[in-house]
């Protein structure tokens, strides 16, 4: 962390009291595993006595997420970390489904992991009334399985990540053009679990648009859905699998629509003054039908913080121009445009900025486009570098229609302000659509070393019950449920949607081995 960010924090949020770094693992108290012999021996039996895990270093590999609580924990381990009683590593669907049967006979939790990227809490492996619970790594189930090039479908295993998916259809010539945050660590599995959303979601979808079928491992057997691109026979069972959770099944294969990969790509910054007309601009873009693939709007707050810590003479040159040009209070929009060749990205970009003209949007061309393009992975490891410091740092991010945006986004930002101490908070607006848009909120703030945990915990809770009063928006547009969302479902789906979720849980997994605590 250089000087200049850390004399950038201080004037914003105060100077951190202290700092935390990572705790060896050798100095921490692991638990000795409490999964029965006679369970040990039959997971041996199904995937190999070498891919039953109870070594410590292994459960602690994955006794968590990425969110801030689970990284603090890693830094004060007094907090409590909850570990796993074995890491479990099948090699195929067969066997995933074997490993359930083990363990609905042991009556044995079983939290599926992917990439481990979950930041509400979806991995953490708790046991419910479970004697001991296993974490279920899919790390080995990481083929292409096919590809129809005329139906433009792929089965991918569920342990692919993100960069290998795009490896392995790009090769053939096609991409699945799903880049979320997460995508260098993250899964097919974890993308469909969750119901995640990329970073091109304006241009590709979200992650359950490209769901055309999957596979699932279930401790009543395995179930499979999807076998044509549309049906009416019944309710679409397959985007009840797509955003469970691992608490309908494990995910062990996916099939998904793909693209024929871009030839020409184009990504450019431009600059609206005020909050209010840029999300005009993005309404308008949206409601006609015009928005680039990838659409990303920084309110001032969020601008500000970009500019100043980019800083240097060009950086005082842009705030000077576009003060000249009448922007007073810069919004970032960044556009990023993917398609078959740089006549079809030219054509589109001339019908964006017929609309972003009328709205006084400034032009700040293709290098600052491709800054961000460039930067777009680097907030988990600053986070990392910034937690290091003594700093508060998290996400949260919800949605709502276009004519509550506003009153959603100053609810949430209040929420933040009243529960932390001098914070710092950054929005952004990462996803749009016709009807509405998401908000994404990064905070700051001096971290209370008294109180680490309670002190998130309290501002989090703040701003979920601003987003569920009233259901003024959903409590995660693609963050999922987990642990920490969990106890705002119900406002938002209502006492009998609870209850179908449970009915459906029990259907599949009438002992309740499968994620405890999870979702429902």
């Amino acid at each position: 962390m250089t000087p200049k960010v850390l004399r950038w924090l201080a004037e914003r949020i105060g100077t951190p009291g202290a700092s935390a770094s990572v705790v060896p693992d050798a100095a921490l108290e692991v638990p000795s595993s409490s999964l029965p012999r006679r369970t040990r021996a039959g997971l041996a039996a199904v995937v190999g006595a070498e891919h039953v895990l109870v070594d410590p270093a292994e459960r602690l590999g994955r006794c968590g997420g990425l969110s801030y609580l689970d990284l603090l924990r890693r830094r004060r381990p007094e907090l409590g970390l909850t570990v796993p009683d074995a890491v479990v590593l099948p090699a195929d669907p067969d066997q995933v489904q074997r490993v359930l049967d083990v363990c609905v006979e042991g009556d044995i939790g079983v939290v599926p992991f992917g990439g481990g990227t979950s930041v509400v809490g979806g991995v953490t492996a708790l046991r419910g009334d479970k004697e001991a619970v296993i974490v279920l790594d899919l790390a080995r189930l990481d083929r292409l399985v096919s590809l129809d090039p005329d139906s433009r479908v792929a089965v991918l295993q569920a342990g692919v990540r993100g960069p290998e998916a795009e490896r392995m259809l790009g090769d053939r010539g096609f991409t699945l053009g799903h880049v979320p945050q997460s995508f260098e660590r993250a899964t097919i599995g974890g993308f469909a679990a969750t119901r995640s959303a990329g970073q091109a979601s304006s241009g590709y979808g979200r992650f359950e648009d490209m769901v055309v079928g999957v596979r699932l491992a279930t401790p009543r057997g395995e179930w499979r859905l999807g076998v044509a691109p549309a049906s009416a026979a019944g309710p679409d069972l397959r985007q009840l699998a797509v955003g469970s959770e691992g608490t309908l099944g494990v995910l062990t294969e996916v099939a998904v629509r793909v693209r024929p990969a871009p030839a020409a790509e184009r990504y450019e910054a431009f600059a609206l003054d005020g909050w209010q007309r840029g999300t005009s601009a993005v309404r308008e873009l949206a409601q006609r039908g015009l928005l680039a693939d990838v659409t990303r709007l920084s309110d001032p707050d969020e601008t500000d913080s970009s500019l100043a810590l980019a800083g240097g003479w060009k950086t005082a040159l842009l705030r000077r121009y576009l003060r000249g040009r009448g922007i007073g209070e810069p919004c970032l929009l960044v556009l990023g445009w993917h398609g078959a060749s740089a006549r079809e990205i030219a054509r589109r970009r001339r019908a964006a900025i017929r609309v972003l003209r009328p709205e006084g949007a400034v032009a700040l061309g293709a290098a600052v486009g491709e800054a961000w393009r460039r930067g777009r992975f680097a907030g988990p490891r600053q986070r990392d570098a910034l937690l290091d410091l003594g700093v508060c740092v998290e996400t949260l991010e919800t949605a709502t229609y276009w004519s509550r945006l506003d009153e959603l986004r100053d609810r949430v930002r209040a929420a933040l302000r009243d529960s932390l101490d001098h914070p710092l908070v950054l929005c952004h607006v990462s996803h749009a659509y016709e009807t509405g848009a998401s908000l994404y909120f990064t905070v700051l703030a001096v971290r209370d070393e008294a109180d680490p945990a309670g002190q998130w915990e309290r501002a989090k809770r703040a701003a979920s019950e601003a987003i569920a009063d009233g259901s003024l928006g959903t409590i995660t547009h693609h963050h999922a449920v987990g642990t920490d969302h969990a106890p705002y479902l119900r406002a938002e789906i209502g006492d009998l949607g609870a209850d179908v979720l449970a009915a459906a849980r029990r259907a599949v997994d009438p002992t309740g081995i499968l994620n405890p605590g999870k979702l429902v």
